[in-house]
């Protein structure tokens, strides 16, 4: 394989390209497996237009795929409700519910507030689930002050069990029981998991501020976790002595599974969670007769990356060690000289360092499964050569 190059998109503006010098003077941050003259394949199963354009911004788009991080400007935004437009001069974030001492943070002091960052690849737990939809996905530099110890300083009574987070966008939710009600977009984790010290209250994103459709001036970032936990436009956290249910916990965002148990059918109903184990082909490229295969695998830290070419046999990828984080994507790329023309499948499976397997399919984890929710089953994408 040749020497991986890097490549770093160019930031507008002074301010962002100011924000961005201390994080690329330590780390090449927009590495990606590429050649110099490659030319780009177009995947033959394009996505049909987005019908919900209003809710869905953004998608990635897989061949044009090249940097490590991405950049603001293209990275991926759902709003459940509306996207509110919030003046940070006046905002405050509210710390209350079963705590001792309840509060409100400005801004300012939040970020005057211990610093802390993590590079994750934010995937929507919808990705690959509808047909209009496989771009819900990217990794970002988040930086922002650790939630714990803002819980602590609070105080949380002995009979919190729960955290919620509330945000400021809003919007009417319509019960089976024909009860509606304005509710604000508010999202859970139990005192354990939010007291977990890789949380962090994030306002910037890429050096610099949030950008309006990914929170500003602060969002969760729960590294880990499929993008519903993380709840962008925080305006409250609230502790609460029981589990939190609301349409986004356990009406919507509920995966629906058979499972077999001694040979009777069980329905299960789980509500989404942490980021499961994935791959998926990003481009096929060309110099020539030589051809690449890209592509990323997320969700877990990663062991190795397959990828199977039609009905052949499990090949495995090189993956880019040039960037590597905890909670971010790991880029991989395959060599496949002179293929024959025609039309060709191009499957992935990523395997952790567990030695869990991405679930093809036709396995019952994802085949018994009945809402599009955690569809992290292997991702084929079909090219034309020649």
């Amino acid at each position: 394989m040749q020497k991986i190059q890097r490549r770093e998109f160019i930031a507008k503006g002074s301010a962002a390209l100011t924000g961005l010098a201390a994080f690329l003077s330590d780390r090449h941050a927009y590495a990606f497996p590429s050649r110099p003259g490659e030319e780009v394949v177009k995947w033959l199963d394009q996505l049909p237009p987005n019908p919900v354009p209003e809710i869905i911004k953004n998608q990635l788009v897989w061949e044009d795929l090249d940097s490590w991080i991405t950049p603001n400007d293209k990275f991926f935004s759902i709003a459940h409700f509306n996207r509110p437009v919030i003046d940070a001069s006046t905002w405050k974030l509210e710390i209350g519910g079963l705590v001792k001492k309840p509060t409100a943070l400005t801004l300012d002091d939040i970020r005057s507030r211990p610093h802390q960052e993590v590079t994750f690849t934010v995937e929507c737990s919808g990705n690959t689930g509808l047909p209009f939809f496989n771009g819900g996905i990217g990794n970002a530099h988040w930086a922002g002050t650790p939630l714990a110890p803002i819980l602590e300083e609070a105080g949380v009574l002995d009979s919190g069990i729960e955290v919620v987070f509330w945000g400021a966008d809003e919007g009417e939710i319509k019960k089976a029981d024909d009860v509606k009600f304005k509710q604000n977009f508010a999202r859970s984790m139990s005192l354990a998991e939010a007291m977990n010290p890789k949380n962090i209250l994030c306002y910037e994103m890429n050096g610099t501020p949030l950008p309006p459709d990914n929170g500003f001036p602060l969002r969760l970032i729960a590294p880990g976790w499929y993008g519903i936990a993380n709840a962008k436009w925080l305006k409250r956290i609230e502790v609460r002595d029981q589990r939190f249910e609301n349409q986004f916990m356990g009406r919507d965002y509920v995966t629906l599974r058979e499972e077999d148990h001694n040979g009777e059918t069980v329905w299960v109903e789980t509500s989404v969670g942490r980021a499961r184990l994935k791959s998926a082909p990003a481009r096929v490229t060309r110099i020539g007769d030589d051809y690449r295969i890209v592509g990323a695998a997320w969700g877990a830290p990663i062991e190795r990356v397959e990828v199977k070419i039609d009905d052949g046999p499990w090949m495995p990828a090189t993956l880019d060690e040039a960037d590597k984080a905890e909670f971010a994507w790991q880029m991989w790329s395959i060599d496949w000289p002179n293929p024959p023309a025609g039309e060709h499948a191009v499957t992935s499976r990523a395997i952790d360092t567990s030695g869990n397997v991405q679930p093809a399919m036709s396995d019952p984890w994802i085949a018994k499964k009945h809402t599009y929710w955690e569809s992290n089953g292997q991702v084929t994408r079909r090219v034309q050569i020649g």
